[in-house]
C-alpha cells in the first residue's frame, strides 16, 4: 500500500503521549487531530485541530470520528462502542476496539493471560470488599480495580485483615504478591500486515507509595536469556491479541528468574519515552508506522539511556515553577521534555528527562542527580 500523507488521522486523547506523537507525525507530513476533555490538554496548541469533548460519551466520539479515515488512541479510557460503530462506517481503528475493550478491564485482561497460557501471577476475581474478606488466606496481595485505575490509582496493597478497609468496594481482582528482583517493560509493535518487532527490555523503578515510574534504565540489567524470554512473551501477547499498533507489556522478573506479565497498555507508554533519543526508531514513530501499514523501524538502541519522570512535588499546587533546570542542563547527554502543563499538583506528570551515556555507572549517577535536582513547585 502506497504511503498517503493526506490520510486524516484522529487521536482520542490529547495528553503528553499525543504531544510526542504529533512531534513524530510532523516528520511524515501527517496531520493529527485530537479529542480531549481538557481544553488546556498538552496537545491543544500543537494538533492540526483540537476538539474539547468527552472520550467516553458515545455520541461525542461517534460524531467527531466520522470526519477521519483512521482513528487511534493515546489513552484506553474511551468509548469502544462508538469506535465499533465507526469501524462499521468504514473507518480504520487501531488498536482495534475489541482489543481496547479487553484491556480496559484488568479482570478480563488477567483472564486472557490465563486462557492463552501467558505467565502471570495468581489472582482471584472479586466483586466487592465483602468478597475480598473471604480470601484472607490469599494475602498478602495487591487489590486492583477492574476498571478506571490509572497512573498508580486503583491499586492497594493488602497485607492482612487489618488492611481490608483499603479494599475497593467495586469489581476488582486480588493479585498474589510476587517476590521479584525487578520490574521491566517490553514495548512491541505489529502493523496491519502482521509484521512485529520488540524494543529492548527496560528496567523500571517505581515510587514506593504512588505506583508511578520514577525512572527507568535501558538496557535492563538482566541475563541475556531472561531478556530474550521477556521479549518473546511480549510478542506472544501482541500476537494473541492480534493488535495493530503498539503494546507495552509490563512484567515482573521474580527472584528465581521467572518472567510474569503484570499489565499491558495498547498505546505509546511511559516506559518508552527514552526511545526518542536512544533508539534508531522511537516508539511514537513506530506506532505511526504500524497503524499506517508501513514497514516497522529498527528498534535497536543506539546508546544506553535512562529516563526520569518529572512529577509535581508533594505539597505544591498551582502555576508550575521549575527549579534546578540550569544545573541539569549542564550535564552532557541530557534532554528535557516538558509537557505543556501550566498547573502542577502533587505527583502530576509534568515532563521527563532522558539521559544518554556510554558508561552505565555514569548514566545512573546522572539519573540520580536529575531526580534529586530538577523539581516542580508552585
Amino acid at each position: 500500500m502506497a504511503f498517503n500523507q493526506e490520510i486524516k488521522v484522529g487521536v482520542l486523547g490529547g495528553g503528553q503521549l499525543g504531544r510526542m506523537l504529533i512531534q513524530s507525525a510532523v516528520d511524515y507530513n501527517l496531520e493529527l487531530h485530537m479529542l480531549d476533555p481538557d481544553p488546556q490538554a498538552p496537545c491543544h496548541q500543537l494538533a492540526s485541530s483540537f476538539t474539547q469533548g468527552s472520550l467516553t460519551d458515545y455520541n461525542t466520539v461517534l460524531e467527531w470520528g466520522k470526519q477521519f479515515d483512521l482513528l487511534t488512541i493515546e489513552i484506553e479510557n474511551v468509548n469502544v462502542e462508538a469506535l465499533k460503530a465507526l469501524q462499521q462506517l468504514g473507518k480504520q481503528v487501531f488498536p482495534q476496539p475489541e482489543v481496547i475493550a479487553l484491556i480496559q478491564d484488568k479482570r478480563t485482561q488477567k483472564q486472557f493471560f490465563t486462557d492463552k497460557g501467558i505467565p502471570t501471577a495468581d489472582f482471584i476475581l472479586t466483586e466487592n470488599r465483602q468478597e475480598v474478606s473471604k480470601h484472607l488466606d490469599f494475602l498478602p496481595a495487591m487489590h486492583k480495580l477492574g476498571r478506571e485505575g490509572y497512573d498508580g490509582r486503583g491499586v492497594q496493597r493488602l497485607n492482612d485483615a487489618l488492611d481490608l478497609e483499603k479494599a475497593f468496594d467495586k469489581p476488582g481482582l486480588l493479585e498474589k504478591l510476587v517476590q521479584f528482583q525487578t520490574e521491566i517493560s517490553v514495548i512491541v509493535a505489529r502493523n496491519t500486515l502482521g509484521e512485529e518487532k520488540a524494543f529492548p527490555a527496560v528496567e523500571m523503578v517505581f515510587h514506593p507509595e504512588h505506583n508511578l515510574v520514577e525512572y527507568l534504565f535501558a538496557p535492563a540489567r538482566l541475563a541475556a536469556g531472561v531478556v530474550q524470554e521477556a521479549e518473546q512473551i511480549a510478542l506472544k501477547v501482541a500476537r494473541e491479541l492480534n493488535i495493530v499498533g503498539l503494546l507495552a507489556v509490563e512484567m515482573f522478573v521474580t527472584t528465581d528468574g521467572a518472567v510474569l506479565v503484570n499489565e499491558v497498555a495498547p498505546r505509546p507508554h511511559n516506559s518508552g519515552h527514552q526511545t526518542i533519543e536512544a533508539n534508531l526508531t522511537s516508539q511514537y514513530e513506530q506506532h505511526l508506522r504500524a497503524i499506517l501499514g508501513l514497514p516497522l523501524g529498527d528498534t535497536a538502541a543506539k546508546i544506553p539511556s535512562a529516563m526520569v519522570n518529572l512529577l509535581g512535588e508533594a505539597g505544591y499546587s498551582g502555576t508550575a515553577r521549575y527549579t534546578g533546570m540550569e544545573e541539569v542542563l549542564q550535564l552532557s547527554g541530557v534532554h528535557v521534555h516538558l509537557y505543556g502543563k501550566k498547573l502542577t499538583k502533587p505527583f502530576r506528570k509534568m515532563g521527563h528527562v532522558t539521559i544518554v551515556d556510554t558508561d552505565l555507572d555514569r548514566l545512573r549517577e546522572k539519573a540520580t542527580f536529575v531526580k534529586d535536582t530538577l523539581k516542580i513547585i508552585a
